[in-house]
């Protein structure tokens, strides 16, 4: 596993200046505009063009030096970063900026995140999938204790300029570890890999998953899941500065508290390993997650969203490890490209309507009802308060709430429930892809 590990580490530090960069500028677009719908844009224009260019990445992974896309992907971030930069520095940076290089990262984040998860499998030995699983979320998580925290002390030091000169060094750190490790590429599924047989086979990704029954169940209970959540997510930080006054302590302590709930999973994850069947796994994160999140949306206090927070993020590690083990064990390396991009489509969809939907329903619905005199103060005043902060603490706990039944209820579908004995590991497997 040693080549995975240095890839991993190189992606670990990447993904801590990022969210420092990511820290900082939910600060500065809330207290310029103090929307929701700001910051949930910034999110639907990151993943708008991934959507458009999905399709086919999957197919471009699967033919094309991985290790190059990768370092292809990190490279334009970098170049993104400064350009925001240089912007910056002359006074001429606005909110539309982060729109348009959102969408520029995002696009190529699709082909270097697709190219990565693609080659795990062929990476490390399949029995290692479920724990190099987890510390993808080591990796994520563990970057919320860092970078909050580093984020909100150096933003009153150095301000955006230092915050992202330290995201720029840190790309060429994830750059220079794919420098030194071997990716290595999958069989073929055909010898004439031309133009032609590129267009051909966009859609064999979507063809596998729709023949596999239970993957593809996998696939609509993890859209019923994301979907909720990621409306959610996209008004967790208008929520807390609302409540709080904008105070952005309080702000990155949550983050903290939710990245040692990810690394805590985490870890226990990478050792025990998960369960033995992972679907249990993933359908007892997702009502965990659910459950946590019910209790972080009523809450008013620091005292209430911190543990509620850890919590939450506890059960993650082990979603999304399960499900990630599936995925590994089911589909055969020489198509998990366009099988993995067909997959990501989908959910790449489900959470833009989620960001593009959450804003307008938090500042034109939800927040208007518990406002003074709104509609719901006289039935759901006494549980969430009136302001800003209440009307959007109801929206996310209705999407808690349908997270905890996606997953409480698909222990009740047979096609979910046994996708792990109804479809064979694809190594046991002896017929031939059509």
């Amino acid at each position: 596993m040693r080549n995975f590990f240095i890839v991993w580490l190189g992606q670990l530090v990447s993904t801590i200046g990022s969210n420092m960069t990511g820290f900082a500028i939910e600060i500065w677009a809330w207290e310029i505009t103090g929307k929701a719908t700001t910051l949930t844009l910034v999110g639907f224009f990151s993943l708008l063009p991934s959507i458009i260019i999905t399709p086919i990445s999957g197919v471009i992974v699967d033919r094309f030096n991985r290790k190059f896309l990768m370092m292809v992907g990190d490279t334009v971030a970098v170049l993104s970063t400064i350009v925001i930069l240089l912007l910056h520095l002359t006074n001429n940076l606005q909110i539309w900026h982060f729109y348009l290089t959102g969408a520029i990262i995002g696009t190529f984040n699709q082909f270097q995140s697709l190219a990565y998860s693609a080659s795990v499998s062929l990476m490390i030995p399949k029995q290692h999938y479920t724990r190099a699983s987890s510390l993808e979320f080591l990796s994520g998580y563990g970057s919320n204790i860092i970078a909050p925290a580093l984020a909100g002390y150096l933003y009153t030091i150095i301000g955006f300029l230092g915050i992202w000169l330290i995201d720029i060094s840190t790309f060429l750190i994830a750059i220079g570890s794919l420098l030194f490790v071997s990716i290595p590429q999958p069989i073929p599924t055909t010898k004439n890999e031309n133009i032609v047989n590129i267009w051909q086979d966009l859609g064999l990704g979507w063809r596998y998953i729709t023949a596999h029954k239970g993957l593809l169940a996998l696939l609509i209970v993890n859209l019923l899941f994301w979907l909720p959540h990621d409306i959610g997510d996209s008004l967790y930080s208008p929520m807390i500065l609302s409540r709080t006054n904008n105070n952005t302590l309080v702000l990155g302590s949550l983050a903290a508290a939710a990245g040692f709930g990810g690394v805590t999973g985490a870890i226990v994850v990478s050792t025990w390993g998960g369960f033995k069947r992972k679907i249990k796994g993933l359908l007892l994160g997702m009502m965990g997650a659910g459950i946590s999140k019910i209790v972080f949306g009523l809450g008013r206090t620091p005292w209430v969203w911190i543990p509620a927070q850890f919590c939450s993020s506890f059960n993650f590690p082990l979603n999304g490890s399960s499900d990630s083990a599936i995925w590994l064990a089911k589909v055969p390396p020489n198509v998990q490209g366009r099988v993995f991009a067909a997959r990501s489509l989908f959910l790449q969809i489900a959470s833009a309507i989620g960001y593009l939907i959450a804003g307008p329903l938090a500042d034109r619905v939800f927040t208007p009802a518990l406002q003074s005199g709104g509609v719901l103060v006289g039935i759901l005043g006494g549980l969430f308060g009136t302001g800003t902060g209440a009307g959007i603490a109801l929206l996310y706990v209705i999407c808690a709430l349908c997270m905890l039944l996606v997953g409480g209820l698909g222990f009740f579908v047979r096609v979910l429930r046994d996708v792990e004995d109804i479809i064979p590991d694809h190594d046991a497997e002896h017929s031939q892809l059509k």
